[in-house]
């Protein structure tokens, strides 16, 4: 089969470049590997429960947001979502909590109350990130705005900077750090959830003509006598070609290693390839009691669980995100369900793949631990919860197969900016998702994918 442009992968990059260019008459093909779209922000199924995998912190859904402009030029009525005066709530080893609130008195005055040690350089801090420039940026890390400030708030910054865009105090950048804790950056809450703006863009894909392949993994490029791809090979035997170009939603490894393979990558790739590395989730999905129902927050908890006092953060054994969501059972019933989500070093969980009884024992070992930190953190839980299944990095390899199962954005073990990584060595191959994309959240794969839909076929 021949098309204009060929999409590997149905995650929501993947499916906003396709959506966007089938609306404006291109002839596409996306090709997914699972029996459905929407990659890790799909909801998840277990015993006949539906969880949320995200925290349920989205932006980009305010008048002339990506999203007002994505669906606009899709034609078709956006999914419904709400903006959240507090988006969510930061929970001290201590106890205290402080409310991430987009009105700026109350903020500031939580901020005083939490941090009496700092409060006049914790309020300067977060008064100064909307003036934080590229100059600042280049010339000193953000840890070095916080010198004033004291360790307890530095590990406030610290959970929510590895919440956001899993980039750690020391070597985030200035730029990227503001944009994510600006106080005054709106979040919005979606009815349904990631999955209803998965199903938006499938159905707007479809509806256009895009013809939605499942089922369908692909193998590796296709290449011409020039060396330029001319489409991709499935792993059936199948070719898929395509005339105009080719966008990956792979992860970045992915892209590099599985489909344009290692003998075509160039050298200076493959070195910052070896350097990059992306957290692991590990995640336990839950059933609320209603009896408990009104005391359980309403909003997600970054919780911090320990201070580590004198060194480094290790944000898998000092944080958890709690997110509870209205959910529905298979047989109609309304449901209180929660996630709770931890971050774990994913190539732990594959020194030993072949030993099914190995995993299981590092399973129930992490989960014993999140447990207990969960109930210390969130003590109003109590009994009320009923633990349904937990999904470790194996498990998204396995449904997804993405490298060691990691998830968002990439970061740098040496240190190093693995700056031009992203750029493909081919013009007529595009790369979109989160490993890739340079800000935090859906929003910016969304932008990103808009601006690889607007270089494919511009907009008249």
């Amino acid at each position: 089969m021949s098309y204009e442009v060929v999409v590997v992968g149905g995650g929501v990059g993947g499916l906003t470049a396709a959506a966007l260019l089938a609306a404006r008459g291109v002839n596409v093909c996306l090709l997914e590997r699972q029996s459905d779209v929407g990659g890790c922000a799909a909801t998840i199924e277990h015993g006949g429960h539906r969880f949320e995998p995200t925290h349920g912190l989205y932006c980009g859904w305010e008048a002339g947001g990506i999203y007002e402009r994505l669906f606009s030029a899709l034609g078709t009525t956006r999914p419904r979502a709400h903006p959240q005066s507090t988006a969510y709530v930061i929970r001290l080893p201590d106890g205290i909590e402080v409310p991430r609130t987009t009105q700026i008195e109350d903020f500031e005055a939580h901020l005083s109350s939490a941090f009496p040690e700092c409060a006049a350089a914790a309020i300067d801090f977060y008064r100064g990130l909307a003036n934080f420039t590229k100059r600042e940026t280049e010339s000193k890390t953000f840890a070095a705005h916080l010198s004033r400030c004291s360790p307890r708030f530095h590990r406030f910054v610290d959970v929510q900077l590895q919440t956001l865009v899993q980039c750690p105090t020391e070597v985030c950048g200035a730029e990227l750090a503001a944009s994510a804790l600006d106080p005054q950056r709106q979040f919005w809450s979606i009815e349904g959830g990631a999955q209803t703006l998965i199903d938006s863009l499938a159905q707007s894909f479809k509806r256009s003509g895009g013809a939605l392949r499942l089922n369908s993994t692909a193998l590796r490029l296709a290449y011409g006598s020039s060396g330029v791809p001319v489409g991709v090979d499935l792993l059936s035997g199948e070719q898929v070609i395509a005339t105009r170009a080719i966008i990956s939603n792979l992860t970045i490894w992915d892209t590099y290693g599985k489909l344009i393979g290692p003998a075509r990558t160039p050298r200076d790739i493959s070195s910052r390839l070896r350097d990059l590395r992306a957290w692991g989730a590990y995640q336990t999905f839950l059933t609320l009691n209603n009896s408990i129902a009104a005391s359980i927050p309403s909003r997600p908890v970054l919780a911090l669980t320990d201070w580590q006092e004198n060194q480094p953060y290790d944000p898998e054994e000092a944080q958890l995100v709690f997110s509870a969501f209205p959910g529905t059972s298979n047989d109609g019933t309304g449901q209180l369900s929660a996630t709770v989500s931890a971050y774990t070093n994913a190539e732990d969980w594959f020194s030993f793949h072949e030993d099914h009884a190995a995993h299981e024992e590092r399973d129930q070992s992490m989960l014993e631990r999140v447990w207990s930190r969960m109930h210390r953190a969130i003590p109003e839980l109590g009994d009320g919860i009923e633990l349904i299944e937990t999904a470790t990095p194996q498990t998204y390899y396995e449904s997804t197969r993405r490298r060691f199962g990691m998830i968002g954005r990439v970061a740098s073990v040496s240190g190093s900016t693995p700056g031009g990584v992203v750029e493909s060595p081919y013009p007529n191959l595009f790369l979109v998702g989160d490993t890739v994309s340079d800000g935090p959240g859906l929003e910016s794969v969304t932008q990103s994918a808009w601006e690889i839909a607007n270089e494919i076929a511009p907009i008249s």
